[in-house]
């Protein structure tokens, strides 16, 4: 688990020590006349909101010209938020900056790979490197922090708005020079950097640091050096967590007491943070989710609340943002169906979250979020959702004891390892079809089809105590992870990992001697080629599931290792698909190709089984419920599409979403 030593909640202006559930959305008051406010204030009370996260994107608001300030707006509506007993998530409104500061300072904007800037007239169009925007945002979080500081309604800090959502790679001559200062202090040397990034392939080799540059648009069918492009991944997160840091560091000097937050965008196939290595910065995590929509949109939901717990260290986090209803920005933006927004929102409470917040308040009558659902729609407050809104505060006014409560870790567990996500889908390998949360949520989709609890965790966070870990596509094994994983096998427990894992160091380099090349011992098998699979193609296993994208040519070289599976089509026939080596109490086991949820629902099934990690649910809920549990409080959360009977579990229980959440105290 990353470790928080400075873990604070809000500093709730009113009966700090009353256990509650924080509710509200992203109010944007400058949107709306004065005259609205007051009735925002009746409304928010009416929904139970008590929270708000406000001037996310006010910088030209407050700041209309380089030498000018108006505050005036802004004091009076953090005044009649405290009037009204609702608490402010303040940001620090540096998200997007104002057309003054671009038209004055264009040397902010970032740069794409192909050498053409990034024009304002959106949002986050600035170099998370450029000393020119740095100076003019702290110069705005400190008249904030001057101000508002000692405002009673004041609960956190809200550190800028979903770093790096659409400026994490910049390329610019200022990402360069950082770049190049990132990589002397990770290397030392410039020969340190040839041997790290094998320049001696395509005459590469650097005399100089002022010779390196950002992995900017390669010729035509060519390839940028594969550790470049991996290096600049991981210094483009660095980047945007050490503007974090100069933010969180400025409102620390000037409010020591007020905890400091950001949010992450912890869902889908947002990649490019490095959240496990931010999770420690902030006094508390938070996150904004919105539902994917496909057969796994609710297991993808709870796969990142569950993460996001984890990353918090089993603490509480705050949901920042997720949506009331239909989205704007999908291809199609379907409304949800009765009982989904409970359900979503309960989702993430089951999984940690001490607060429930939507994007936004109210809904947009212009700009480019109009369409996106609001706690109060278009419509107005005579509305369904208005209704279910107001109807889940008083849900979470009853949850108020949950507050606080841990959650309860599983027996098993997923290890989720950003550098192999970054690393494994770059280009030049075997396959561009091989996509790396896929295949993670595939295996937690399984665990939920058997009603077998599952943690999502970090990979360099604390994952010993489980006694079944999944390690998908876990392509990048530097030694020391090699080595943890064989001490949890050889103290007894039970690894379970999947094609293209243990191919390479952490400078990207290949294991020698064979695949899987770190792992290759602890498995007791030896590849000696791949075998990707073209889209059409498909491959039987002799337990009667399917296999696509991937297979493997496994030679079993250790009288230990059992094979489970076999393969009985392809150019694999014959040979293994599905590998066990047990290593006294413990054992590691090799799943050599795609198999889904389907396929991989009856394996899992089998190792589970031999790994002594039951359900925790009757026979009749396995796969229709998932469980999830905080303290004495059990969640049910129905994954189907029909009411459930779950009169089985004992404990008192009530249902807090019609068809979709229970709740069982113990």
């Amino acid at each position: 688990m990353p470790q928080h030593p400075r873990h604070r909640w809000l500093r709730w202006p009113s009966e700090p020590g009353r256990p509650r559930l924080a509710f509200g959305a992203d109010y944007n008051p400058e949107q709306w006349p004065r005259e609205v406010w007051r009735e925002d204030m009746r409304a928010m009370k009416t929904a139970g909101v008590n929270i708000v996260s406000l001037a996310i994107f006010s910088w030209a608001r407050i700041q209309p010209r380089a030498a000018a300030w108006d505050f005036a707006w802004l004091d009076e509506v953090m005044d009649l938020l405290h009037g009204h007993g609702i608490a402010a998530d303040l940001a620090t409104a540096t998200a997007s900056p104002p057309p003054w500061l671009t038209a004055a300072h264009p040397e902010i904007l970032p740069v794409d790979r192909d050498g053409r800037t990034v024009w304002p007239g959106a949002r986050q169009h600035w170099r998370p490197t450029s000393p020119v925007f740095r100076a003019h945002a702290l110069e705005l979080v400190a008249a904030l922090a001057e101000r508002y500081g000692t405002h009673p309604a004041l609960a956190a800090w809200h550190v800028n708005n979903e770093l790096g959502c659409h400026n994490v790679y910049d390329y610019s001559d200022d990402a360069a020079r950082a770049f190049r200062l990132w990589l002397r202090r990770r290397y030392g040397t410039i020969g340190a950097l040839n041997h790290a990034w094998a320049t001696t392939f395509w005459s590469q080799t650097y005399g100089d640091w002022e010779q390196v540059l950002p992995p900017r648009r390669p010729a035509p069918g060519s390839y940028p050096n594969p550790t470049q492009q991996l290096d600049f991944k991981r210094f483009s997160s660095d980047a945007l967590r050490e503007h974090l840091r100069a933010e969180r560091d400025l409102l620390r000097q000037y409010t020591p007491d007020i905890p400091v937050t950001t949010n992450f965008l912890l869902m889908g196939d947002t990649r490019g943070m490095h959240y496990a290595e931010w999770a420690a910065e902030l006094d508390f995590v938070a996150n904004d989710h919105y539902v994917i929509p496909g057969p796994q949109g609710l297991d993808e939901l709870s796969f990142s609340a569950n993460l996001v717990g984890n990353l918090a260290g089993g603490r509480p986090w705050y949901l920042m943002e997720h949506s009331t209803s239909a989205v704007n920005w999908q291809p199609v933006n379907k409304a949800k169906a009765p009982g989904e927004l409970a359900r979503d929102s309960l989702t993430h409470v089951a999984h940690g979250a001490d607060a429930v917040c939507f994007f936004q308040w109210r809904q947009s009558a212009g700009g480019a979020e109009k369409y996106h659902s609001a706690m109060i729609p278009h419509a107005g407050e005579d509305s369904d959702v208005f209704r279910a809104v107001t109807e889940l505060g008083a849900t979470l006014r009853d949850l108020a004891p949950v507050a606080g409560t841990p959650r309860e870790p599983a027996r098993a567990a997923i290890l989720f390892d950003w550098e192999s996500w970054w690393a494994s889908e770059q280009d030049s390998h075997p396959s561009d079809r091989v996509r790396y949360r896929r295949e993670a949520l595939d295996w937690y989709t399984a665990f939920l089809n058997l009603g077998i609890r599952a943690d999502v965790v970090p990979a360099h966070g604390a994952w010993e105590r489980y006694e079944l870990v999944v390690a998908p596509i876990l392509y990048m094994v530097p030694r020391p992870l090699a080595d943890r994983l064989e001490a949890f096998v050889d103290a007894g427990g039970h690894l379970v990992t999947t094609y293209f894992s243990g191919i390479v160091d952490e400078h990207e380099h290949v294991w020698l001697g064979g695949y899987p090349g770190a792992l290759r011992d602890l498995l007791g098998l030896r590849i000696e080629e791949f075998g990707p699979l073209l889209d059409d193609e498909r491959v039987a296993l002799d337990d009667g599931s399917t296999g696509t994208l991937w297979t493997d040519r496994i030679d079993v070289v250790d009288p230990a290792t059992e094979v489970l599976v076999r393969y009985t089509t392809g150019e694999q026939a014959g040979r293994p698909a599905v590998t066990r080596r047990a290593l006294g109490p413990g054992s590691a086991a090799y799943v050599s190709t795609r198999l889904g949820p389907a396929g991989l629902t009856p394996l899992l099934a089998t190792l589970a089984a031999r790994a002594g990690v039951p359900s925790e649910l009757p026979a009749a809920l396995r796969g229709a419920v998932e469980l999830a549990v905080r303290g004495a409080h059990r969640f049910l959360i129905n994954r189907t599409d029909r009411p459930l009977d779950v009169s089985a579990l004992a404990g008192p229980g009530r249902v807090l979403a019609p068809r979709a959440v229970m709740v069982v105290t113990s």
